[in-house]
């Protein structure tokens, strides 16, 4: 259990339950899969449009438009983090801005760049922190009411 201070509440302390490796790595292959379907439909749509230079654009763009809009749009949860009850949260209790999205996405980069270990990370960090989680100043934790 974390416990935050959520900002602009007036000193409450509102409790979060920090998400399991489990279900982050299952809402990862969840919108991985759905990444990879509308990847798809748009390098058809793009190569028929166009030549393969703007299919590399979109491939690098695609994953930080989707994790950017639906973070900073759906209360922290992708269709991955959704359907396992998940959602991301700034380490102070609140919702993730543009920027952190961003910074957080990008940061799945670094936590792949040498051999997952940015990933492996939360297996052994307390609060289940990757290194894009630390990077963006975020926790995963589980949705209420989910």
């Amino acid at each position: 259990m974390v416990e935050k201070t959520k900002v602009g509440s007036s000193a409450a302390i509102e409790s979060f339950e920090l998400a399991g490796i489990a279900a982050r790595f299952v809402a990862s292959i969840i919108d991985s899969i759905l990444i990879a379907l509308i990847a798809a439909v748009l390098i058809g749509v793009v190569l028929s449009l166009s030549g393969a230079r703007l299919v590399e654009v979109a491939g690098l763009a695609l994953p930080l438009l989707y994790h950017w809009y639906f973070w900073t749009r759906l209360d922290g949860q992708t269709p991955g983090k959704s359907a396992l009850g998940i959602r991301v949260i700034k380490v102070d209790g609140s919702e993730i801005s543009g920027t952190d999205a961003l910074i957080r996405a990008i940061g799945y980069h670094v936590s792949a760049a040498i051999c997952g270990l940015g990933y492996i990370w939360a297996i052994f960090d307390r609060n289940n922190q990757t290194w894009h989680d630390k990077l963006a100043g975020t926790y995963v934790v589980t949705a209420k009411g989910a």
